[in-house]
């Protein structure tokens, strides 16, 4: 499997609603509907995917492979190469949005300190990966 970076980021509440989105890459960005049917679609699979499988314990659909990109699902759990990435993204949304007195629990993220520090880690993950 191919090192990848990341080009779009969603963070989807329990509900499926799209609360963070952020795009990283340069060709094809996704206009506000386009990114709000995909986070519905995608926590909708991931549910649906969940309820029907025949294994106990399924958590649902954790990874979804096409021939030109990798859609991950983090839960605070998730898939292999991209694991500490999400982790470290996760800690900054715990540290910079759980932890603001100002953020309503459900509602889209708005805060700068977030939005910085998230450049910050998938800069530094894009220089590891591909050298720019």
């Amino acid at each position: 499997m191919a090192l990848a970076a990341i080009y779009n980021l969603f963070i989807i509440n329990k509900s499926g609603g799209l609360i963070y989105y952020k795009d990283y890459g340069s060709a094809g960005r996704m206009d506000t509907n386009d990114s709000l049917r995909l986070a519905s679609l995608w926590h909708s699979m991931h549910a649906i995917s969940q309820q029907l499988s025949p294994t106990t314990g399924c958590t649902g659909i954790d990874l979804l492979q096409a021939h030109n990109f990798d859609l991950h699902c983090f839960q605070s759990l998730t898939a292999p190469n991209m694991e500490m990435l999400l982790k470290a993204i996760y800690e900054l949304y715990t540290d910079f949005v759980l932890k603001n007195p100002f953020y309503e629990m459900e509602m889209p993220i708005r805060c700068e300190l977030f939005d910085h520090n998230l450049a910050q880690v998938i800069q530094k993950d894009r220089v590891a990966l591909l050298g720019r």
